[in-house]
């Protein structure tokens, strides 16, 4: 049969290879269900147009497996089972009290629950230590009056996924040292907490000793493994976790708003108990038959026919590749960097340098012009520097030489380095105490700002409602622009300042990062 036939003898434009590819890839996809022996990486299928016919462009992702970018690449044994799962009916409870079986019996756990991802697995988790399965307990959450509502973290171990926690109404509970630890534990303790990182970074305490200490006045602990794979003997729970939170549509290649939580039978139990589609306070937390089933395909083919190690193998020879052929190019360079399972979410990555001396671009650059390209390629936010990563988790069998050939052509087609235009005499010396205001999508908030300018540079202080933190930047006649970021609990909070000072006001935008943009003013005090 033919696929497709080119009518010139022109080389196959991108625009070719997407189409053909994705017309292969739908002839292949029954081969490439259950049944196949051999271990593979997934094939990109059919279907650009349900996005573009909205106007929104896919892309090839070198970003791993984040959530904004859209997570894995999904195996078609998965695809396939949310496929025929949405065909039918079932009551989930029956659902689940088959599939959490199977999903422990595959990875050698005591039990397993299927949630709407990771972060509802931890929300679910600190739901069964805090509340278990008492129902006026249950719907007394958020409010936790009564209720043992204390979680110890390392201060050392926090980050902004801590909200899974938090959210449910609980106090955590930092401690540093193992003498912290000790002493942090007390009548109010529900659940110990930490990121799987713990596993390998080095802290002033250990995994081990943490479940110790907790598991001595019988408290159950609960790690973050988001992007870990939980294959046996499990990473995290044969250290003697009580709980263990997986993402389903990271590593594990499952549908990207499921994910897993693994552990003790009795709190997975009060776990699902306290979860949809139970009337409870993660009730919002859904999770359907398809991603259920979905799941459990992507665990099944972890165990029964995914090589990881060779997952690696293949990672690196697409970035051998991409290496050598942008390493062609004067002062461009790549470096391979291979790390062990549960370190950056177990990918293996590529950076990519180059000598700004003689490629006058930027990583922001670079970034924004392979988005702008034919196809399409997104790489993690770069920023102003010269490098940036490539991680291939995400991309599709082929797509690294595509990724390769847009590379050469923007650092072939670069334009020479220029020197900077000297920057423009201040029309004001900022230094002092400024008050601002901020305008974000609904609402406004006071700010201060505390500046010390030194000829065009800017240090000082960003006070905001509830944080604080240090801000440097630069004038530029009446152009100011200045970063700073201040931390609440485990979450950083990053603000980017551009605008325009007149006397003794300025003002201008704020970009929030992943909370979008706004506007700023501010007046001398």
């Amino acid at each position: 049969m033919t696929l497709l036939k080119k009518t010139s003898t022109s080389t196959w434009s991108r625009r070719d290879w997407f189409r053909i590819s994705g017309t292969l890839a739908a002839a292949n996809f029954a081969a490439a269900l259950p049944g196949t022996a051999a271990a593979r990486l997934p094939v990109r299928g059919q279907g650009p147009d349900i996005y573009s016919r909205i106007g929104v462009r896919p892309f090839i992702s070198c970003t791993a497996t984040t959530t904004i970018n859209g997570g894995s690449s999904q195996p078609p044994e998965v695809l396939d089972a949310v496929f025929r799962a949405g065909h039918y009916h079932v009551n989930l409870d029956e659902l689940m009290a088959k599939v959490g079986p199977r999903i422990a019996e595959l990875l050698q756990v005591d039990a397993a629950m299927v949630s709407s991802g990771a972060a509802a697995a931890v929300t679910c988790g600190t739901l069964a230590c805090v509340a278990g399965g008492d129902p006026e307990k249950i719907q007394q959450l958020p409010d936790t009056t009564g209720l043992r509502d204390e979680v110890i973290v390392p201060k050392w171990s926090r980050s902004i996924y801590d909200h899974a926690v938090r959210s449910t109404g609980v106090k955590m509970i930092e401690v540093e040292t193992l003498d912290d630890l000790k002493s942090a534990f007390g009548p109010k303790t529900a659940m110990a907490t930490a990121q799987s990182s713990i596993l390998w970074r080095k802290g002033p305490f250990s995994l081990d000793q943490l479940i110790a200490e907790a598991h001595r006045r019988n408290i159950p602990v609960l790690i973050d493994d988001a992007g870990g794979l939980p294959v046996p003997p499990h990473p995290v729970l044969k250290h003697g976790a009580d709980l263990c939170a997986h993402s389903g549509g990271k590593v594990i290649r499952g549908p990207q708003s499921a994910g897993l939580l693994l552990g003790r039978e009795d709190l997975i139990r009060a776990a699902f108990i306290n979860s949809a589609p139970h009337h409870a306070f993660a009730r919002p937390m859904k999770v359907t038959k398809e991603e259920i089933m979905g799941m459990l395909a992507a665990v099944e083919y972890l165990v029964t026919t995914r090589d990881p190690e060779a997952e690696d193998r293949e990672w690196m020879s697409w970035y051998r590749h991409i290496k050598d052929r942008v390493s062609g190019i004067s002062g461009v360079s790549g470096e391979i960097e291979d790390f062990a399972w549960n370190r950056f979410g177990y990918h293996p990555r590529l950076i990519v340098r180059w000598d700004p001396e003689q490629i006058g671009l930027s990583a922001g650059d670079v970034e924004q012009m392979l988005l702008d390209g034919e196809p399409r390629i997104r790489i993690p936010p770069s920023g102003e520097g010269h490098s940036f990563v490539i991680r291939g988790a995400a991309m599709y069998a082929g797509e690294y030489k595509l990724v390769a050939d847009r590379l050469v052509e923007i650092f072939r087609s670069a334009p020479p380095a220029k020197p900077r235009p000297k920057p423009a005499p201040p029309v004001s010396d900022l230094s002092g105490h400024w008050d601002a205001e901020l305008e974000f999508v609904v609402g406004s908030t006071e700010h201060e700002f505390h500046f010390d300018a030194q000829d065009h540079r800017l240090t000082g202080m960003h006070v905001g409602r509830v944080t604080h933190g240090s801000l440097e930047g630069t004038i530029d006649g009446a152009a100011v622009e200045f970063r700073s970021s201040g931390r609440y609990e485990g979450a950083s909070i990053r603000y980017r300042f551009s605008g325009t000072v007149r006397g003794n006001e300025m003002s201008g935008a704020v970009d929030l990062g992943e909370y979008g943009k706004g506007t700023w003013k501010a007046r001398r005090s």
